[in-house]
């Protein structure tokens, strides 16, 4: 009882913060406001209210346990540390910064032109376009599950989330803006000046908004971003109907010592977050990625590329870097054709060790592709918003 209502008198300070919030927000409106729903007091699916107005991740994971945090145990294995602990205010401001073009330099770009929801977060492009129709060099990686990963980007030049951000919102190539330029642009909307002050009520309301706080509330956003529930899932929970007998036999596959699938997508998050040289082709008359080479100034990296989570992998076709493979069958059958057999002439790469000659036969491959599709959920799938605090519209 003592345990209920502490439950009870913690939800009830939250429901009271959050209409005191509303309130204040609401009598402080100005003229040139134009309505938008207030930011939301509520967490979003998968996460707790805590008695501090945090969102805690909530999942079946959690009862887990990942001895020494390495290896491939068994299926009940716990999930890597999670970044959480935003408020509610600050995910749905990242919500409305997510999808507003206005972030960009000339208004036509917003984070979702490049992480699209219907297509796992990812663009559904080999490689994404940038400002002024660019063409560039890599594909977009999904954002579902980015709370549990240390490093971002395919290269992994980026150790936090904030930092993969900013380097896209000032990268020439991408949405191409400025600090200078972004502060203002934001400044200049009366309608975000109101959404930042709801969001970060310990500073002055008329204070104005500030890069820590864009990245912030982007970063907390991008955090929600949980995929957890999936027919796999289901298996793993104890729900053993859940995967059909194709499905289990691909499992299996996946985790066996001959594919060692496993090994690098490590379950349940699949990434072992590590970076691999395998050997994958580029687009036909490009020359060789040198991906984490570049980052870490270490020549046996040239070629290698962080390990994607297999998270929703049905949805952010094409595969690779690059986007070489257009289905997940093709891209298993790269595995099964022999160590560095698509490296170019001239090149010296230092492939994986996975990497080798398991000679999987067609219906084993076949199994695998349907395993992989056990890993899709989109139940969290965030709402895109109706309409946008700059006026603008959404650019997908």
């Amino acid at each position: 009882m003592k345990n209920r209502s502490t439950y009870i008198t913690s939800s009830s300070i939250g429901l009271l913060l959050c209409g005191l919030l509303v309130f204040l927000f609401l009598s402080k409106k100005s003229d040139a406001y134009t309505d938008l729903a207030q930011l939301n007091c509520h967490c979003p699916p998968g996460f707790k209210l805590n008695e501090d107005n945090k969102c805690i991740s909530q999942n079946l994971y959690l009862q887990y346990d990942s001895p020494n945090n390495v290896g491939v145990g068994g299926l009940q294995t716990g999930l890597p540390k999670v970044r959480d602990g935003f408020t509610p205010q600050e995910i749905d401001l990242g919500r409305y910064l997510f999808f507003d073009p206005v972030l960009s330099l000339d208004g036509s770009m917003s984070c979702a032109t490049c992480h699209i929801p219907a297509k796992g977060f990812s663009d559904g492009l080999p490689t994404s376009i940038g400002n002024n129709n660019l063409k560039l060099d890599r594909g977009a990686p999904s954002l579902w599950n980015v709370a549990y990963l240390s490093r971002l980007f395919w290269d992994g030049r980026a150790n936090s989330l904030e930092e993969q951000l900013e380097g896209s919102l000032f990268s020439e190539e991408e949405m191409a803006n400025s600090p200078e330029n972004l502060l203002k642009t934001l400044n200049d909307i009366e309608n975000y000046r109101h959404l930042f002050a709801e969001a970060y009520p310990e500073r002055g309301k008329k204070d104005d908004i500030k890069l820590t706080e864009i990245s912030r509330a982007l970063s907390a956003f991008q955090t929600s971003l949980i995929s957890l529930n999936s027919r796999y899932d289901h298996y793993v929970h104890g729900y053993h109907e859940a995967l059909n007998p194709q499905e289990i036999e691909g499992m299996n596959v996946f985790r066996s010592f001959v594919a060692r699938c496993a090994e690098c997508h490590t379950p349940p998050l699949f990434t072992n977050q590590q970076f691999a040289v395998i050997g994958t082709p580029e687009p036909d008359g490009l020359p060789l990625d040198p991906g984490a080479e570049i980052t870490f100034n270490d020549k046996t990296m040239r070629g290698a590329f962080k390990v994607p989570s297999l998270r929703n992998i049905e949805n952010t076709g094409p595969y690779m870097h690059s986007g070489k493979f257009e289905t997940l069958r093709e891209t298993v059958e790269f595995y099964t054709k022999g160590r560095g057999h698509a490296v170019p002439e001239g090149e010296d790469l230092r492939i994986h060790w996975h990497i080798w000659e398991p000679n999987l036969s067609d219906y084993e491959l076949d199994r695998l592709v349907d395993f992989l599709k056990t890993l899709t959920d989109e139940s969290f799938m965030p709402k895109i918003p109706d309409a946008l605090p700059s006026g603008l519209k959404s650019s997908i």
